[in-house]
């Protein structure tokens, strides 16, 4: 045998094999099998309350052992079980007694059950008898239905936890808004617009002194300059009649023909504005 073979062998003496676990084995540190718990191990009080947040309670932790052995609920094998559940409760004695309560309590319920089952009884008892193990089976199923009713719950998408809703914050435009052109038959139709109200509206014709185009201008251009930006149609007084209509009308033209004024629309038939020339 050559060195490299020695070695080989030597190596695996050393290494323990997982399989050949002695029956007593506890843990498995540093490759060594502890079968016994040190004297002075301290283990403190919270440290297991890990191991309960498993389950969501007692029947949780028996439901748990029943599809762990493959068992039927309807035909609880109470023996078998309650050992298993009291080897549980064995591991769980260094948890608060507040918190192990109700594990307590499912113990006893499981050996009285275990108890009732082992009494001697005749026909007539066993056929007019409940079976201890009825009620407990009927709380099993109800739980285990509530149990993967809430798993499917949860399997549905959540917001925050499976989808994310994403926001992109608009970036801000310098690019001025263009304007549509505003023709001399759009101005006509707003001012169409506006004897046909007067027309509504006039009840009698009352005569007025002539009113002058060149202080009709006047005015308007000095009222431009108070409000900066008025509509078309703010000009016109139903009270001045058609004479006045005209007038303002015509002031108006010939404040934009000398470049005076600027009549603004937003988008086609629009409410026409007006402004001083910038």
């Amino acid at each position: 045998m050559n060195e490299l073979e020695c070695a080989h062998q030597d190596q695996e003496t050393l290494e323990p094999n997982a399989d050949s676990a002695p029956e007593n084995a506890i843990a498995r540190i540093l490759d060594e099998w502890v079968c016994e718990v040190p004297k002075d191990l301290y283990i403190p009080p919270d440290a297991l309350e890990v191991f309960l947040e498993v389950f969501e309670g007692p029947l949780d932790l028996l439901l748990y052992l029943i599809r762990k052995h493959n068992l039927d609920i309807l035909d609880i094998p109470v023996a078998v079980i309650t050992k298993q559940y009291l080897a549980y409760i064995e591991i769980m004695q260094f948890v608060k007694i507040e918190v192990i309560a109700d594990y307590l309590e499912m113990a006893a319920v499981l050996t009285e059950i275990k108890s009732r089952m082992l009494l001697p009884r005749n026909k007539v008892e066993l056929e007019e008898e409940e079976d201890p193990r009825a009620r407990l089976a009927q709380k099993l199923q109800e739980y285990e239905q509530m149990k993967l009713a809430a798993q499917d719950i949860d399997a549905l998408p959540r917001k925050e936890r499976d989808i994310f809703p994403g926001s992109i914050a608009q970036p801000e435009s310098n690019i001025p808004a263009q304007m549509p052109e505003l023709d001399f038959p759009d101005l006509l139709m707003a001012f169409k617009d506006v004897i046909k109200r007067l027309d509504l509206n006039s009840k009698h014709s009352i005569e007025r002194e002539a009113l002058s185009v060149r202080e009709r201008m006047t005015i308007i251009l000095s009222t431009l300059e108070t409000d900066k930006f008025m509509e078309f149609s703010c000009f016109f007084y139903k009270s001045e009649g058609r004479a006045g209509l005209i007038v303002t009308f015509i002031a108006i033209l010939e404040l934009v023909r000398d470049c005076n004024l600027e009549l603004i629309q937003s988008e086609p038939y629009a409410p026409i504005y007006v402004r001083l020339t910038q």
